[in-house]
């Protein structure tokens, strides 16, 4: 099958379950920011980032997976989604963000002045810097979908944070 379908030409795409949606939903916008969010931990992930980094970056992109699915999932198919086995973000996968982040703090990494990304000619913590970025784009997103009537689960309204959080620590480390 080609990917060329011509099925989004109408101006809407496909969610799971033969489900259609605007490409200019809300629910689009949180989707597209998870889709750059991984683009963006790849480049990260590909400029060399210290094993321990990328050993993070690997799980995270494997949790944005997930977290795609979810999104991708309207309304009222949750139970169908969790039927199916697909993977999910959970309560406890915020816990590791955090866990992580706590991690690297105790190393001594801490706030000190705001990042210049790029500055010091490390494109893994450009890279790092890039994705925090993005990451604060999806908590945004998420947020205002959420505000918009579409009740957003608090674990992955704060996942984002979170995870924003963890990326500017592992700029400061790598």
């Amino acid at each position: 099958m080609s990917i060329i379908t011509g099925r989004g030409d109408d101006g809407e795409t496909d969610l799971l379950f033969g489900r259609r949606i605007a490409k200019t939903s809300l629910r689009m916008e949180v989707l597209g920011a998870v889709d750059e969010l991984n683009s963006a931990l790849g480049l990260a992930r590909a400029a060399g980032a210290m094993p321990e980094v990328e050993e993070i970056i690997a799980r995270v992109q494997e949790l944005l997976i997930g977290l795609m699915g979810q999104f991708a999932c309207l309304p009222g198919d949750e139970d169908r989604y969790a039927k199916a086995g697909f993977a999910a973000v959970g309560e406890g996968d915020l816990e590791w963000i955090v866990a992580r982040a706590k991690d690297f703090e105790a190393r001594g990494i801490v706030f000190k002045d705001w990042a210049r990304p790029g500055a010091d000619h490390s494109l893994a913590r450009a890279g790092l810097d890039f994705a925090r970025s993005v990451a604060r784009r999806g908590e945004r997103a998420v947020l205002v979908l959420h505000e918009s009537g579409e009740e957003v689960p608090q674990h992955l309204r704060l996942f984002f944070n979170r995870l924003s959080d963890l990326l500017w620590i592992l700029a400061r480390a790598a």
